[in-house]
């Protein structure tokens, strides 16, 4: 067996143990090419409008992160399987620590996921797919997207962002063909461009230690952000799975900071701070 089979099927095990099997159809795909050029293009191809289907991985790597980590409040970028299961751990973390941290942790948007999208058709396909005790957590986001100059660099904002302070952060969107206008006739509008984000940058200040961040592909977007974020980032590209990670590793703000990391990511967290 392949080792790539045998993660895929490790992840399939995981999966179906927390019950997603029952909101995700794993075996069918609804992606079909035609050619292998197809497939070669669809992921930059404007007038695709067919889901990529769902990977088991990468919902696996998302899931088990927010139950291990405890994340509270999540900022999603882009829509789609991946908000259901975040949705799902998100909601089991609520069952298991809600009582501890409404009690004890500064948080005032707790359990909840927050999904910004571009695309009005994916966003009401993605609702579709939550089940009904998952539909309050999850808050959606319609919002544009604008080709900016964004310190004298070509990038793109969402025009409207959420006001909450997250702690676990997937970016995943927009792709590059829906932002509208340019910058001295630059724009992502073409094929060989790549999706150039700049939306963490402008809040990144407000993050509290211990946020993470997880950027799905986009590895010209991730070398954008970490080239340009000003605090003290780590970085962790997986090169196999194409994922890039980055976590604010500082020492607490103050001591409600403090009490969240203690609580969500442990003791020894703060402790490799020091070393």
């Amino acid at each position: 067996m392949s080792k790539q089979r045998a993660s895929n099927n490790t992840s399939l095990k995981y999966l179906k143990r927390e019950g997603l099997e029952q909101y995700i159809d794993f075996e069918a795909s609804s992606q079909k090419f035609q050619s292998k050029r197809q497939e070669m293009m669809a992921s930059v191809d404007p007038t695709n409008r067919i889901p990529f289907p769902p990977d088991p991985v990468d919902l696996h790597r998302l899931h088990s992160a927010i139950r291990m980590r405890k994340v509270t409040t999540i900022l999603e970028f882009g829509v789609g399987y991946s908000t259901l299961v975040m949705a799902d751990a998100i909601e089991k973390n609520r069952q298991a620590y809600g009582k501890y941290i409404g009690t004890h942790l500064r948080r005032n948007n707790p359990f909840e996921v927050h999904a910004v999208d571009a695309d009005a058709y994916f966003i009401e396909k993605t609702q579709l797919l939550l089940p009904k005790h998952l539909r309050e957590i999850v808050h959606f986001h319609h919002s544009e997207v604008s080709v900016v100059n964004v310190d004298g660099r070509v990038a793109t904002y969402y025009e409207q962002l959420p006001n909450i302070s997250p702690d676990f952060i997937y970016l995943d969107g927009p792709d590059q063909f829906v932002a509208s206008g340019d910058v001295r006739g630059i724009s992502t509008k073409h094929p060989d461009r790549m999706p150039m984000s700049a939306d963490i940058l402008a809040f990144e200040h407000f993050l509290t230690p211990g946020t993470i961040i997880i950027i799905d592909g986009r590895t010209a977007n991730a070398r954008y952000l970490i080239a340009n974020l000003q605090r003290r980032w780590v970085h962790n590209h997986d090169e196999k799975s194409d994922i890039h990670t980055l976590e604010l590793r500082e020492s607490p703000l103050g001591p409600y900071n403090r009490a969240q990391i203690e609580f969500c990511l442990g003791t020894d967290w703060l402790q490799d701070l020091e070393q």
